[in-house]
């Protein structure tokens, strides 16, 4: 991919080993013009009274699909050949990036596969269904669902769009961070919730890109802290498979090509528990009357929980989704 981001350090122009710069987000954004919804970025006194600093929130929980896992799948789905569109696309994930393949899939005419845990929540399968993929359903902690999603793509010719590790994928999720810079250009820090890497990575190369010297601070749930491990030891670092509320974060490791950006331009990962990402649940819910996941509400944990410390006079962050049925919602809110 053609583009390189000026390095933030000042030192020369350097290219990305996922091969993804800033020209390959903007290009991503011209993709997903009128496509994507432009969510809104939202404020709240309390919360900048609370957080001691100005805040501005991206509301990819209003997302097509829920989530901002929209822009990444649309924009490496719809640069696939015609051909491979009749065949079709499989994919692994807990939810998210799974509705957004499968909504992809139907919009540009082709049919997806989706390799789901079986333990994903009933609203998201329910979702993917309604997109008319189909799901197969294998055990999160004893199966394998990239060797699965990969068995499937050589036993019926089927294009794999995997969840982040994709350059595509990558510069597709970027596009919410350049939109919230379009709005709040001035920001001196973007905080980004981390999974398998794919939005904060995208969302460093579009900020430091645009911004150069803004803090990109990663949020992981303490129990699912891969991605702060593999950076303190400068290496990708397996860990159990995280068993926390915020599913959307459960990777074991990062994804290789997520990990050689978050390396270059995260400045910091901090950690919330599954009881700080429920208390900024219900002060969603209570103050922002907005719905989200637990993994969309780990940035405003962290802003509750003055992790990000000292606070910046101006921080961005990406709610990066609201895909929770309100039954499930309300547990998570009483603390069952």
């Amino acid at each position: 991919m053609a583009g390189a981001v000026a390095d933030p350090a000042g030192r020369a122009e350097f290219r990305l080993m996922a091969g993804v710069a800033l020209a390959d987000v903007l290009d991503a954004a011209r993709r997903l013009e009128g496509v994507a919804h432009r969510t809104p970025v939202i404020r709240s006194r309390t919360l900048d009274a609370l957080a001691d600093a100005e805040v501005f929130l991206k509301a990819e929980n209003l997302q097509r699909v829920g989530a901002f896992k929209f822009r990444g799948a649309y924009n490496a789905i719809s640069r696939l050949p015609a051909a491979q569109l009749a065949r079709g696309i499989v994919t692994y994930s807990s939810g998210n990036h799974a509705q957004a393949v499968a909504l992809s899939a139907r919009e540009l005419g082709s049919h997806a596969v989706i390799v789901m845990p079986s333990d994903t929540p009933k609203s998201k399968m329910d979702a993917v269904r309604g997109y008319r993929a189909e799901i197969i359903e294998y055990d999160r902690y004893t199966g394998d669902r990239e060797s699965i999603g990969r068995q499937l793509a050589e036993e019926r010719g089927l294009a794999l769009i995997p969840p982040y590790d994709h350059p595509h994928v990558i510069a597709g999720q970027g596009t919410a961070a350049l939109e919230l810079l379009t709005e709040a250009d001035d920001l001196d820090a973007l905080v980004v919730p981390v999974g398998g890497g794919g939005l904060i990575a995208g969302s460093a190369i579009a900020a430091k890109g645009v911004r150069p010297g803004i803090r990109v601070i990663g949020v992981e749930p303490e129990a699912g802290d891969d991605t702060r491990r593999s950076l303190a030891a400068g290496k990708r670092v397996r860990i159990a498979v995280p068993r926390t509320i915020a599913d959307g974060q459960a990777a074991p490791i990062p994804g290789e090509l997520t990990f050689a950006v978050n390396k270059r331009l995260v400045d910091e990962i901090v950690l919330v528990s599954d009881a700080e990402l429920r208390e900024a649940l219900r002060f969603a819910v209570d103050r922002l009357k907005l719905v989200l996941e637990p993994s969309g509400a780990c940035g405003v944990a962290a802003l509750l929980c003055g992790r990000v410390r000292p606070a910046p006079p101006r921080i961005g962050v990406i709610l990066s989704g609201g895909n929770v049925g309100a039954a499930r919602l309300a547990e998570l809110i009483a603390g069952r």
